[in-house]
């Protein structure tokens, strides 16, 4: 693996925190639908997880009948800032892996569907802002990660080749925008994600159950 910049999604691949989303399930099925444990169709469930928050929330209004989305985003802004203080851990060999990448001067971005306000609450729990040249999220972009904006956006702050930058996701969706876009990539499992063999199908570098990023290292000189 030759690498010469890096850019990261965050939950999912840094974080431990895509189980966040059967807290907004259980909350919304219970309030909405009167339902316990409840779990919406795979593919709205699908839909959400690379969507800019409040497009988000429009959708899952408009197809399950939770909402207002004016309600629903002042939810996730009630619970989700305790859950990325507190709660969302980094995965196995993350810190490692940002480490070595730091020490070698391989330039990192931090590209996240993720509102700033969480992003940055993550960042400074565990410590992780000099890792990173600029933190990008799609709600500044304008789009979710369908569309190649806030990659080619971060490739534009780290200034490296496309070629040598590689995009890091767990997401099946983001995964195969950054390959439509030119860009190498590394897919990270995760048991709360959705298709991983369509993920290990389009990644360059894939990250197995029970593997972590630092079989990556060393890098190709």
């Amino acid at each position: 693996m030759k690498i010469k910049g890096a850019i990261f999604d965050m939950d999912g691949t840094l974080l431990d925190s895509l189980w966040g989303w059967e807290e907004l399930w259980d909350w919304g099925g219970k309030k909405y639908l009167g339902i316990e444990g409840y779990r919406p169709p795979i593919e709205i469930d699908k839909a959400v997880r690379t969507m800019v928050l409040y497009d988000a929330m429009v959708y899952v209004h408009d197809h399950l009948g939770f909402g207002p989305a004016e309600e629903l985003v002042q939810h996730f802004n009630d619970v989700l800032p305790e859950l990325y203080r507190t709660r969302f851990g980094l995965k196995d060999g993350v810190r490692e892996f940002l480490d070595y990448c730091y020490e070698n001067g391989i330039p990192m971005c931090l590209a996240s569907a993720t509102e700033k306000l969480y992003i940055n609450t993550a960042l400074d729990r565990h410590g992780m802002r000099k890792y990173f040249k600029a933190v990008l999220s799609c709600a500044d972009i304008g789009k979710g990660k369908e569309e190649p904006d806030i990659f080619e956006a971060a490739l534009a702050v780290l200034g490296t080749p496309k070629e040598e930058t590689y995009v890091f996701e767990d997401s099946y969706v983001a995964l195969e925008t950054s390959v439509k876009a030119g860009f190498p990539t590394v897919g990270i499992y995760d048991c709360h994600a959705f298709e991983q063999e369509r993920l290990k199908k389009s990644a360059t570098y894939y990250i197995a159950e029970g593997e972590t990023m630092m079989k990556l290292v060393p890098f190709e000189k």
